[in-house]
């Protein structure tokens, strides 16, 4: 009897090489995120899709705050068109880092996630600006 992992086929090598190679042209990580930042390698803007008032509470340092909702035509033409955007959000419980990538990449520009959000920068270890405070301590919600 096969375990409970191969109860489900696995996918060919093949499969499996686009499948993760396609992943990785959407999704950064938290580590990958910081290492550039100590390199000064970052070419590309990292962008809080929270609330002014969540992101001045905490970010990730280098963050700038752009919220979902004020992500238009006329704020991003500030932007030159091949400007890699990394979005990130509360983390992996909220979906307003995919309607900002999603507003992003209908205005013409590459986008990526910086899967876990804040949340994983936190649990990284990683440096803040300003003071994160748990959801569960102060009813925080992911203020998309």
């Amino acid at each position: 009897m096969p375990s409970l992992i191969r109860d489900m086929p696995p996918a060919s090598p093949a499969e499996s090489l686009q499948h993760f190679s396609r992943r990785l042209a959407f999704e950064t990580d938290c580590s990958d995120v910081y290492q550039s930042q100590k390199t000064g390698h970052a070419d590309y803007v990292l962008v809080d899709v929270r609330s002014s008032e969540a992101f001045l509470k905490a970010h990730v340092p280098e963050a700038i705050t752009l919220p979902t909702r004020s992500i238009t035509e006329e704020r991003m033409s500030a932007y030159p068109r091949d400007t890699l955007f990394v979005v990130y959000c509360a983390g992996p419980h909220c979906n307003g880092v995919h309607r900002a990538a999603v507003r992003l990449a209908s205005l013409g520009f590459s986008v990526k996630e910086m899967i876990g959000g804040l949340t994983g920068w936190v649990d990284e270890g990683l440096p803040l600006q300003g003071e994160y405070v748990p959801a569960s301590a102060d009813g925080f919600s992911c203020e998309c």
